[in-house]
């Protein structure tokens, strides 16, 4: 696939990867020096990942523990920066432990530069990471 045309196409494409559980194209997606922050990270799970690498190292065992199964309800905000957008979102589908219902609702600030991410600002509710079997980071919680 040649590189999507624009950041919101670029963010469709990755939901796409997520759904298919092809982490390391999700990866590819993000630029060496990428940066990913969670604003509303617990106490024991990482606030910022800095560079491919180690949001790789995060993402790497996401689908042991969370089986998506769609991203309802996706508005895509253009910015006064063409290069950035905000998302609003629901992630749903299943805890793969437990098999409790998944259900995640998330605000992003994402910056794609040159048809890769450099910045990713992850508002998710830390709430639902409180369920038994939801901890795919290895945090010390």
């Amino acid at each position: 696939m040649s590189a999507p045309a624009s950041p919101a196409d670029l963010y469709r494409h990755s939901l796409r990867l997520l759904l298919d559980k092809d982490i390391p194209a999700w990866v590819a997606l993000w630029a060496e020096d990428g940066l990913m922050e969670f604003p509303f990270a617990l106490d024991g799970w990482p606030r910022r990942l800095e560079g491919k690498e180690a949001i790789a190292a995060y993402m790497r065992h996401y689908p042991d523990h969370i089986d998506l199964h769609d991203f309802p309800d996706l508005r895509i905000h253009q910015t006064t920066d063409p290069q950035t957008i905000v998302v609003e979102m629901r992630g749903v589908g299943r805890l793969v432990e437990s098999d409790a219902p998944f259900d995640m609702t998330y605000i992003a600030v994402v910056t794609v530069r040159d048809g890769h991410i450099t910045s990713y600002r992850d508002y998710w509710n830390p709430l639902a990471v409180q369920e038994p079997g939801a901890d795919f980071t290895g945090s010390s919680r």
